[in-house]
């Protein structure tokens, strides 16, 4: 392998290892602990999908809050408040809770795999 080889490779797994990689701060739990936390009124349940997705089948404690509109709309979440986020798979809500991290939540909570393990 040359050196350019080595330095391209390098730069790709740059580039896409953090956004797949859970971001520090953030919880993560499995559907069958949010189960157990859907009635917990101290936590706000958001669902990043697109409004179509979210029409077709969504978990009725969750409000739709698409993650193209999610810092524009952060001001109607309490930050006092734990913030739980959802989507299809768990890509875009891990992407949603990096964001609200940024925006200064302090307790996110990622569902992993997302409505697919619903």
């Amino acid at each position: 392998m040359t050196l350019i080889n080595g330095l391209i490779i390098a730069l790709i797994i740059g580039f896409f290892l953090p956004r797949i990689l859970p971001a520090k701060g953030i919880n993560h739990i499995t559907t069958t602990e949010l189960k157990q936390q859907l009635k917990d009124k101290n936590k706000q349940f958001i669902d990043v999908r697109s409004p179509g997705e979210y029409k077709v089948n969504h978990i009725k404690e969750f409000k739709n809050i698409p993650l193209h509109l999610l810092s524009g709309r952060a001001g109607t979440l309490s930050k006092e408040k734990e913030v739980v986020v959802i989507c299809q798979s768990g890509m875009r809500s891990n992407k949603a809770s990096k964001e609200l991290k940024k925006l200064g939540f302090t307790k996110v909570t990622n569902v992993k795999g997302g409505m697919s393990a619903w």
